[in-house]
């Protein structure tokens, strides 16, 4: 006596398909709190380069306008100690932009290829960086800071 039946969903087996699901749901979500600290690490490195391209630019401009009003006969070590600064500042920016950047092309690929085996959904976009945008919006400023200090030339003369 042969029976032909499909096998009936079991409670047990609809309890796996819940845990398999929610299992994915919560890696898509590890990897957008990945994505929420990658910006976070980023933002740091922003504040910090941000005071040291401040703090390098100001030295620089005081000791400037103190040797244009005569007060000061030689500005030249403290306008290289605000140049350094600066440069540190920037030096600083560039590798945090870097890093961000080739971290979130490793994350990228690693949930593309998680995706492909099924084992995270791709639902979600990820958007680009409005901290990336920040970043290197203030790179920009920066070089134009250290064109001015440098050569004279730029928006901060």
């Amino acid at each position: 006596m042969s029976e032909t039946s499909a096998s009936p969903v079991t409670p047990a087996s609809s309890a796996d398909n819940i845990s398999v699901e929610l299992s994915s749901r919560r890696t898509g979500m590890s990897f957008q709190r990945t994505r929420m600290s990658a910006d976070r690490t980023l933002m740091s490195v922003i504040r910090t380069s941000l005071s040291l391209i401040g703090f390098g630019f100001t030295i620089y401009q005081v000791f400037e306008k103190l040797l244009e009003a005569g007060i000061v006969k030689s500005a030249r070590a403290p306008g290289n100690f605000g140049e350094a600064l600066v440069l540190l500042g920037l030096l600083m920016l560039g590798l945090g932009i870097v890093y961000h950047v080739r971290f979130m092309i490793g994350l990228r690929e690693l949930r593309a290829r998680m995706r492909e085996e099924g084992l995270v959904h791709g639902e979600s976009t990820v958007p680009v960086s409005l901290t990336l945008v920040v970043a290197l919006a203030l790179f920009a400023i920066g070089a134009f800071a250290v064109a001015s200090m440098t050569f004279g030339v730029g928006p901060f003369r």
